[in-house]
């Protein structure tokens, strides 16, 4: 299994960007997509996920700013980020959990850096 993240780069305060993650050796199933993010300093934690039927969940800190979506066909998950503050600046992990066993799989991340 195999997670490619991209997207990430420099952007202004208030900005927008979008990542995207394409998966390979992911065969069916029952399967979570996400994002997560680490910041300098600060433990992982997560940022949203939309499940295999479409339902979505996102932190506080980003609700109503950031959109997650997913290609089932292509397996692929994105993160559109809109409104963008300088504490949103971390590495992005996109994630995907699959489902009887509740197994983890891990992008290796992709850098977001806010200015102010």
């Amino acid at each position: 299994v195999q997670l490619q993240a991209s997207g990430g780069g420099l952007v202004q305060a208030g900005g927008s960007m979008r990542l995207s993650c394409e998966t390979s050796g992911i065969i069916g199933g029952n399967i979570d997509m996400g994002w997560h993010r680490q910041a300098p300093g600060k433990q992982r934690e997560l940022v949203a996920v939309v499940t295999v039927r479409g339902n979505t969940n996102y932190a506080d800190s980003v609700k109503a700013r950031f959109t997650i979506s997913r290609d089932n066909d292509k397996n692929a998950v994105y993160l559109q980020m809109n409104s963008l503050k300088p504490e949103d600046t971390a590495v992005y992990y996109c994630n995907v959990k699959k489902y009887p066993l509740g197994i983890n799989y891990w992008g290796k991340g992709t850098l977001v850096t806010v200015s102010s």
